[in-house]
This record gives structure tokens, C-alpha cells and sequence, in this order.
């Protein structure tokens, strides 16, 4: 029963862990392709050598090379082993890569149906409760999100386009902006969006005056959504007024594929 529970237990590791595992025997297999194929050389070296010396003596000192199919034939089956590694090696790098690309379009599928229902949900919400009341709960949220991540705790980013508080939402980012700045910004997006088919979010950050993010590049708006801001009154713990960004709806990963 043990044995067969640390089967089990292995099996389910190694399946997710597969990724890895692959990626470790590609450079693992990479490291002894090189190694195999330097030993191979040395030793079809040394054959070569001695064939030629042999055949020096036939002809009574005469020196004589081989030909090129004479020193395959002397020398092929040398190169068998790394060959066949060389194969195991790109095989895993090749399933590794396949693996990696199924899993982000699962993720990207699950955020794309994540991101579908919030939508849905939000838009029911305005239907039952009015727009004014949405807006007011959205407030709420907003400003339990900046009590849960005072400005105490955060560097606020003078982007040089307003005085007033703001808290981006997707990157939790503070930093002084205005309404118009914003506004302006989400207008340039959106004419690019219209004109070229998609913009990313880090190009909103750019607009806005803020450096993009380690994911922003990956996901962003295109002709089926456009930009869409949405303001949210809180107040910092310092006792400023500040504007929460949120999206109506949110960059997607897969934004340049349109169709």
C-alpha cells in the first residue's frame, strides 16, 4: 500500500511538474550532446590516425589519407550516442515549449471567462440597483481597497500632469494626476485602439505619466472593448481626497487577437 502511494505521489509530481522536468532535461541534454560529441571527435581522431598510419606501412612509408566515405565508414557509429541525445534533447525542449503555451492559453481562457462574468455581474448590478447606487458601492470597495494599502506604506509618483491623488487600481500604484489628464490619456488610447486595432496597458502608462509593469505589455484593450475609465471618490489615511482608476472593462491578455 506505501509503494503504491509513493507511485501515486511521484506520478502526480512529475505531471505537475512536467514543465520543469523537461526544461531540465534539455539542458542537462544539451551539456552532454556537447560532451558525447567532443569524446566522439577524440576518438574518430585516433582511429583515423591509426588506419592511416596502418596504410602508410602497407605502402612502404608512402602517406595516404582517407577519403571522406572511408572515415565515415571508420567512424559513424561513434557519433550514435550523442546524436541520440541530441534528438532526447530537442524533443524536450520542443514539448516543454508546447506545454508552456497550453497552459498560458488555459490561464488566458479562464481570465477571459473570469473577466466575461464580472462584466455581466457589474452590468446586472447597475440594472437592479441603479446607476447612482453602483457608483456608490463601487466607492465603497474602492476605499476599503486603499485602507487595506494606505499611502503610508507607498512612494507617490509625481508624474508632472495634475495635484490631485490618484491610486491605480491593476497596479496599485499612487501618483498626482487630474481627471483631464486621465481623460486625455484614455482618449489617445482609444484612437489608437480604433486606428490600429489594439493598445496595450502599458501604453495607457506611458500616458499617464507611469512606467510600465512587469505584465502590462501582456495585456490590454482592443476594437471589442475600449477603453473605458471609471472614478472612484476615497480618502487617503493622510486625509487627502484620492481618485481610484478602475476599468470598465479590464485589458485582457489576449487583446491583439481580434478575431
Amino acid at each position: 500500500m506505501n509503494i503504491a502511494e509513493t507511485v501515486k505521489g511521484a506520478r502526480y509530481l512529475a505531471h505537475e511538474n512536467r514543465t520543469v522536468l523537461l526544461t531540465a532535461v534539455g539542458v542537462v541534454g544539451t551539456v552532454s550532446t556537447a560532451v558525447l560529441t567532443g569524446r566522439a571527435s577524440f576518438k574518430a581522431g585516433r582511429i583515423i590516425e591509426v588506419a592511416e598510419h596502418e596504410r602508410a606501412e602497407e605502402s612502404f612509408g608512402k602517406e595516404i589519407e582517407l577519403d571522406t566515405r572511408e572515415r565515415i565508414d571508420l567512424v559513424w557509429a561513434l557519433y550514435i550516442p550523442p546524436v541520440g541525445v541530441g534528438v532526447l534533447t530537442i524533443a524536450a525542449i520542443i514539448l516543454a515549449n508546447r506545454l508552456d503555451a497550453q497552459k498560458a492559453a488555459g490561464l488566458a481562457a479562464a481570465y477571459g471567462i473570469s473577466e466575461r462574468s464580472f462584466t455581466e455581474y457589474r452590468q446586472k448590478v447597475q440594472e437592479r440597483m441603479g446607476e447612482g447606487k453602483e457608483q456608490a458601492l463601487r466607492d465603497e470597495l474602492a476605499q476599503e481597497r486603499v485602507n487595506r494599502d494606505p499611502i503610508s506604506n507607498k512612494q507617490v509618483i509625481i508624474t508632472g500632469k495634475g495635484e490631485v491623488l490618484c491610486k491605480d487600481n491593476i497596479s496599485g500604484r499612487y501618483f498626482m494626476s487630474s481627471v483631464e489628464a486621465i481623460k486625455k490619456a484614455e482618449n489617445t488610447i482609444n484612437y489608437e485602439i480604433v486606428h490600429h486595432m489594439y493598445a496595450s496597458l502599458s501604453q495607457f502608462y506611458e500616458e499617464i505619466g507611469l512606467a510600465p509593469t512587469r505584465h502590462s505589455d501582456e495585456i490590454g484593450w482592443n476594437t471589442n472593448n475600449l477603453l473605458e475609465v471609471v472614478f472612484s471618490a476615497t480618502m487617503s489615511d493622510d486625509e487627502r481626497p484620492c481618485m481610484v482608476l478602475d476599468y470598465t472593462v479590464g485589458p485582457t491578455q489576449d487583446y491583439t487577437k481580434l478575431y
